[in-house]
């Protein structure tokens, strides 16, 4: 009996640690700060917290992936524009191709609503990124 309680505590201990280090916001899968890669870019989006869904319909917890190439987050509740550096994944990608020049860019990952309202730096991620 003392080791199935020991058991017991240990399991908690590690699941609540465990769930303490699942940061929520969004990630790049597979892309580092600083990486140097070749064009076209592929570009793995994850989200921690909420769920991806496609744009259309505002449902809490839950929002869609944009590329901000170049640039920085967009503020909480201001929708993210529509342009080449803009880019809006709006039926849910996961994952995409960049065609990016050569040289330094900026990559900036925002997680947004339904109807492309921003959620803000808090879910953003900014990357540095070398093309060859």
């Amino acid at each position: 009996m003392r080791l199935v309680k020991k058991l017991f505590v240990i399991l908690l201990v590690v699941s609540a640690t465990w769930s303490c280090s699942q940061k929520e916001g969004v990630s790049f899968e597979n892309l580092e700060d600083g990486q140097e890669v070749s064009s076209p870019v592929l570009v793995k989006m994850g989200v921690s917290g909420m769920e991806v869904q496609p744009a259309g319909e505002v449902v809490k917890g839950t929002g869609h992936h944009h590329m901000i190439i170049d640039g920085s987050f967009i503020k909480t509740g201001v929708p993210v524009p529509a342009n080449d550096t803009h880019i809006h994944y709006g039926k849910g990608q996961v994952e995409a191709e960049l065609n990016l020049s050569p040289g330094e860019h900026t990559l900036t990952l925002q997680f947004a609503n339904g109807i492309h309202q921003s959620y803000g730096e808090e879910w953003s991620k900014t990357i540095t990124i070398n093309v060859k």
